[in-house]
């Protein structure tokens, strides 16, 4: 079926509807640890372009005193805590607690205060008080960046909606190993779980509603 075909079948199914945006997003950055980042490491790739979109993010979210939230995968040495995971993906074994493989990305600029949640899973709130965080903050939208698409990113964006979280995912700022994968669950992101948006839309948002809570930048 042809990329032209699969969407009239979408659209026809209604699927892809925009959701209802609140006034209180968090800023949520999923796995940009060096481990992922850095192609020296066995689960890393180049993400040098999504890291610097979502840097400028970051630095318009920090302006609006919007909330943000990291979260990295780390493991013991032994790999026991990752469960039946090291099965599939051998190379996780390289993420273990206080290494830098495990440190957020120094590009950045991580900031005194700003959440990081630490993870077993792929989604960020499988085993995780994320949930909790982002309810005491107040925060009634997501704004999702990080690694891979295909993998952290998807399931968090389900979470997310089954959390009761509307989220955006801006496309600059999200990213994985091939294109494929990444193209395809953006697809499918968009179609039932996400706002796939730009990342000047994103700018945008973040922006307005620090506005609107009466932060001048």
């Amino acid at each position: 079926m042809s990329d032209a075909d699969a969407r009239r079948v979408y659209d026809a199914a209604r699927l892809g509807q925009s959701l209802v945006w609140g006034s209180r997003p968090a800023v949520l950055v999923v796995d940009f640890t060096c481990g992922f980042t850095d192609p020296a490491y066995g689960a890393g790739s180049e993400l040098t372009a999504e890291v610097e979109a979502t840097r400028r993010l970051l630095d318009v979210a920090r302006d609006a005193a919007t909330p943000i939230v990291f979260t990295a995968i780390g493991f013991e040495a032994s790999g026991i805590d990752a469960g039946i995971w090291l099965q599939k993906f051998p190379a996780l074994t390289e993420l273990r607690l206080g290494q830098r493989a495990v440190e957020i990305d120094p590009r950045l600029g991580r900031r005194e205060g700003e959440v990081i949640v630490h993870k077993k899973g792929a989604s960020a709130f499988f085993g995780t008080n994320l949930s909790a965080i982002l309810v005491a903050q107040g925060v009634d939208t997501v704004v999702l960046c990080g690694a891979t698409t295909s993998g952290c990113i998807r399931a968090t964006a389900v979470d997310l909606l089954q959390h009761g979280f509307p989220a955006l995912v801006p496309r600059e700022c999200v990213g994985d190993r091939a294109r494929s994968p990444h193209d395809s669950n953006l697809f499918d992101i968009q179609a039932k779980y996400a706002d796939v948006v730009t990342l000047d839309a994103a700018l945008e948002y973040v922006e307005r509603s620090g506005t609107r809570a009466g932060v001048v930048a």
